[in-house]
């Protein structure tokens, strides 16, 4: 779910989920913290984006290892290195599935895994962000 425009990219997205993913994410203490997006790839919070209605999870497999090579070109451009850093992935298998690759990250966390629906993934985040 997304706000009407064209906002920063980590206020454009208003879901429950998103938002408290977001909460999460800062509690981290990371180096950088990026939203993973279908249409712009790898993207800056910070980054003014319009509204648009593209998502990984219908998209075909072929489309979705494109997707995750550009991702990585991204990471690449931004200096990040996704052989060595450390990452905390926050998103659905459909955003990280191809990321996670010999030529990929390496070193990752995947706090949902084993969630399998969005209930489970808020009560994770509730939780966390309860402590």
């Amino acid at each position: 779910m997304k706000q009407e425009g064209t906002h920063k990219a980590k206020d454009l997205y208003v879901s429950p989920l998103f938002r408290k993913a977001w909460a999460y994410a800062q509690t981290l203490r990371a180096d950088r913290v990026y939203i993973l997006s279908a249409k712009h790839g790898l993207t800056d919070p910070e980054q003014l984006i319009e509204n648009y209605d593209v998502t990984l999870n219908n998209m075909r497999t072929a489309e979705r290892k494109a997707w995750a090579q550009r991702v990585l070109a991204q990471m690449a451009q931004a200096g990040i290195n996704p052989q060595h850093d450390e990452f905390v992935i926050l998103a659905g298998r459909n955003y990280y599935r191809y990321l996670l690759s010999p030529d990929g990250i390496q070193h990752y966390t995947l706090p949902y895994e084993g969630c399998n629906c969005i209930g489970r993934i808020l009560q994770f985040l509730n939780k966390q962000l309860q402590a």
